[in-house]
């Protein structure tokens, strides 16, 4: 069954007081720092053991582009343009 959407914020909210996560306006800003535009969409998932932000932002550019950064480092992992 998949998980609800209830539960997923309630794990989100663990994690970051746990320290796993960064909170969500660092979020952003390391995103806006990396790819400048304006977040679209976001997701929080667990993924080998870590937590992953995955963003898609409407460059100021017109591009839209899927960003990955890890939830605890803020290290951007990966940009890709969708086409």
């Amino acid at each position: 069954m998949p998980a609800r959407a209830d539960d997923d914020g309630e794990r989100a909210r663990r994690a970051l007081e746990r320290g796993e996560i960064r909170p969500l306006d660092a979020v952003l800003a390391a995103a806006r720092a990396a790819v400048p535009g304006d977040v679209v969409a976001l997701d929080l998932k667990r993924d080998d053991g870590r937590w992953l932000y995955k963003l898609r932002i409407l460059g100021t550019d017109g591009r839209r582009r899927d960003v990955k950064i890890d939830a605890s480092s803020l290290k951007l992992l990966d940009v890709d343009d969708d086409d």
